[in-house]
Formats: structure tokens, sequence, C-alpha cells
């Protein structure tokens, strides 16, 4: 098959052809069997009402006139169809194909970068459709573009700090400004821990919003989960005298990776520690109820704009940038890992000043939880983890 009949403009016009020349061919076959019929009944109605007066010579001859001129007339049709088929299908592959090659042309610039390119919207509802998805194709497109960008950015300007700091405190050792006591060396490492905590959040967010991450599901109690992670963090409570209350619950049970749900629990626990000033409290509660489990993480710290209630869980995000913090990110992988098990985590805060709470809901699970003594393992323990997040 050749390149030009492979071309849908060519199909539609030969599809055309072919259908007239169908009609046609039938058209004639039948008129060809049964005009000499129609004709020879007529004439002999005709002879019958003049008295048998025409003579032979003159029905032969009239019957041959008719049948020619009728043969006559089929083909003049026939042409006049033809040409009238392939003005039609120039036209209406025009119209058909117009819309598909914008779309091409569309795809090819998308393809090359240009994402804001757009498609009009034609009149016929399935070329319309076709269009609308490309256009969300490239709104999509365009949006990746957007955030890959703004996280380049951001990315940069989380590595500029440290590596400033870092830089400065080796220039100063070797230009003999600052002495080489162990408080320049431990305040450089506290720089290259921070960037190679950056570099491990990094690579955990990409491999949970890239799939790319196994959950090992059980049944468990989503509270024990909770208290060990409390218990477990603790220490960094004291240090800072803030207040760490556990509130006493019933079993939460729910099937997910215990490991993961804890790095949840160590990420917000930790961002509701960075957030709270000396005097303060956080508090843990949960429950359930027959669709979902949840517990609650609040804390009486500076709260949130409830304009960003949202955008706390934006990679890099901090409501004031000199406060402390981690590497901006904890709050992403909470609540990334959360939906991967179906469920989420929220922010809610009366404003500034207000402090705040983080719900972490996940699906309630349909399976009875026994205790250790009944040889199923109710939590299991977390993994250790930073507590210094942001929000």
């Amino acid at each position: 098959m050749t390149k030009r009949f492979r071309s849908l403009r060519t199909r539609l016009l030969a599809s055309h052809i072919a259908v007239v020349l169908v009609g046609l061919v039938t058209m004639l076959v039948m008129g060809n069997r049964l005009a000499p019929t129609f004709v020879d009944e007529h004439i002999q109605t005709m002879e019958s009402m003049m008295g048998g007066s025409m003579g032979h010579d003159v029905v032969a001859d009239l019957e041959s006139g008719v049948l020619g001129g009728f043969d006559r007339a089929l083909l003049v049709a026939g042409a006049a169809s033809t040409a009238t088929a392939l003005l039609v299908a120039a036209f209406a592959s025009g119209r058909l194909l117009r819309p598909l090659e914008a779309v091409g042309r569309a795809t090819r610039r998308l393809a090359g970068g240009s994402y804001e390119e757009r498609v009009s919207i034609p009149a016929e509802s399935e070329l319309a459709a076709l269009a609308e998805d490309v256009n969300e194709l490239a709104a999509a497109l365009q949006d990746t573009e957007e955030r890959r960008l703004q996280l380049i950015s951001e990315l940069a300007h989380e590595l500029r700090t440290p590596l400033a700091t870092i830089k400065g405190y080796m220039e100063g050792l070797t230009d003999g400004v600052f002495e080489p006591t162990e408080e320049i060396f431990a305040a450089a490492g506290r720089e290259a821990t921070r960037l190679e905590r950056l570099a491990t959040d990094l690579s955990t967010l990409s491999r949970f919003e890239g799939g790319d991450l196994d959950l090992q599901l059980a049944p468990v109690d989503l509270g024990a989960i909770a208290r060990e992670v409390a218990v477990h963090l603790e220490p960094q409570f004291r240090d800072q005298a803030v207040e760490l209350i556990v509130v006493d619950q019933p079993r939460i049970p729910v099937v997910v990776d215990a490991d993961r749900i804890a790095q949840v629990f160590t990420n917000v626990i930790g961002n509701a520690l960075s957030y709270t000033p000396s005097g303060g409290r956080v508090e843990i509660s949960g429950g359930s109820d027959k669709v979902k489990a949840w517990v609650t993480v609040s804390d009486t710290g500076k709260g949130i704009d409830p304009s960003q209630l949202e955008a706390v869980f934006d990679r890099f995000f901090r409501g004031e940038r000199s406060t402390p913090g981690g590497t901006g990110i904890g709050l992403t992988i909470a609540r990334r890992i959360a939906r991967l098990h179906g469920g989420d985590v929220t922010a809610h805060s009366e404003g500034p000043g207000t402090g705040s709470s983080f719900e972490i809901s996940l699906p309630v699970a349909s399976v009875p939880l026994h205790d250790k003594r009944s040889g199923v393992e109710t939590s299991p323990g977390p993994g250790p983890g930073s507590s210094d997040e942001r929000r």
C-alpha cells in the first residue's frame, strides 16, 4: 500500500467515489434488466389504446429510442454524481481533517516543549472531545514543568545556605580567621548533616511519588504505633521543655505498613515539636468509626494562617523562613505515605497564635486485632526518624 493511499483524505475521497460507482453500476444493471420490460408494457398499453395501429418498425424504433435515452441519462447522471461526490468528499474530509491536523501540530509542539499550546474546540462532538483531551494533557504537562522548575529553584535555595556556611567555615579555617575548635567542626558537621538529611528526604519522596514502594501490610493498632513514636521522641520534648501528652484510647485497627506509618507520626509529631515553644504542649489522641481510623496531633504552638493549611504540605514550604526546621519535606512525605494507604493527613488551625492540629486518617480494618499473647502482633515498633521537620 502506497503512502499516498494510506492518507485519510485519499481514503475518504476514494470511499465516496466507490459509493457513487457502486450505486451507478447497480442502477445500470437493474435499469438494463428492468427497463425493457417496463417499456414493452407501456408500448403495449399505448397500442391497445390506439387500436393496434402502430407498426412493428415503429414499435421497435420507439423502444430503441427510449432505452438509448435512458442509458444516456444514466451516464450523465453517473458523471454528475461522481463530480458531486468528489466535491462533497473534499468538503467533508477537509472539515474532518483540519481539526485532526491541528491536534497533530499541537502534539508535536507539546513534544518539543511548548506546553502553553492549546487546540481550538471544533463543533463536532467527537473531535471536540479529542481536542479537550489534548488541551488537558497540555495543561498537565505545563503544570508538571512549572512544578519541576519550582522544585529546582527551591532545591537550589535549600542547598545554598548549608553549602555557603560550610564554605565560610572552611575558608575561615584556611585563612586563619577561625581557630580549629570543636565548635567550628561541630557547626560544619551540622550543616553537612542537614545536606545529608535533605538528600535522604528527596530520595524518599521521589520513591513515594514514583510509586516505587513495596508496602508490607499487616493488621496493627494505629494508636499503639503513635504511642511508640511518642516514646521514641520523648527525650527531645524534655530537652525543649515541651509537654507531651498521649491520651489513652481504645485500639484503632488498621491494615498498614507499620514502619511507614511510624514515619508519618515521626514527621508530624516532630513538626509539632519544632513549632511549639518551651512551656507549650503537644497532645496525641485518636479514635475510629466503622469507616475511618484517625490519630490527631494537636499543639499550642504558633498556629497556621488558614490560607496556608494546604500549602504546609508543599515541598520546602515554611510559614517563616527564620524558624528553625528540617528539610521542608517531612509533611509532604507524611501525606504521601498516608495517601498510598488510602488515607490522608490534614491540617487545622484557627490562625497564628492559636496552635494547630494534624489529623492522620486511614481506612479502618475489617479484621479483629489480638494481643501478643494470642499470637498476633498488635503494633510493630516504628523505625527511628528525625523530628526536625517543617510546617
